[in-house]
C-alpha cells in the first residue's frame, strides 16, 4: 500500500515517525530527570537529619571531596531548581509534540480515507 500512497502522505508518515521518536526521547529524558529529582530529595532529607558539623562528601569522578553540609545543601538545591525548570520545559515540549502527532494522524487518516473512497 505504501507504493500507492501519494508522496505528500508518505512525507506525512515520515514526519509522524520523527515526531514519535522525538516524543520517546522527551519522555525518556523526563523519566531520568524525575529519578534524579527523587535522588536529590532523598539526599536533602538525609542532610536534614545530620548535625551541621558532620563530615559530608561529594563524589567528583573517582574522588570523594569533603564539603560543608551547607554547601552540599546549596548545590543540591541549585541542581533541583535546574531540573525542575528543565522538567517544565520538557512538559511543554511533550504537550506540543503530542498535539502535532494528533493533528498529523488526523490528516493522514483523512487522506487514507479519501483514497479508499476513490477506489
Amino acid at each position: 500500500m505504501a507504493e500507492r500512497l501519494p508522496p505528500d502522505v508518505q512525507q506525512q508518515l515520515v514526519k509522524l515517525q520523527q515526531l514519535q521518536t522525538q516524543l520517546n526521547q522527551v519522555m525518556t529524558e523526563r523519566a531520568l530527570l524525575q529519578q534524579e529529582l527523587r535522588d536529590i530529595a532523598r539526599a536533602l532529607d538525609i542532610l536534614k537529619g545530620i548535625p551541621e558539623d558532620a563530615e559530608v562528601y561529594r563524589s567528583s569522578g573517582h574522588l570523594l571531596i569533603r564539603i560543608s553540609k551547607s554547601d552540599a545543601e546549596k548545590e543540591l538545591n541549585e541542581r533541583k531548581e535546574l531540573i525542575e525548570l528543565r522538567l517544565k520545559t520538557l512538559d511543554k515540549q511533550e504537550s506540543l509534540i503530542r498535539q502535532q502527532i494528533s493533528e498529523l494522524q488526523s490528516k493522514i487518516n483523512q487522506a487514507v480515507a479519501s483514497l479508499y473512497k476513490k477506489q
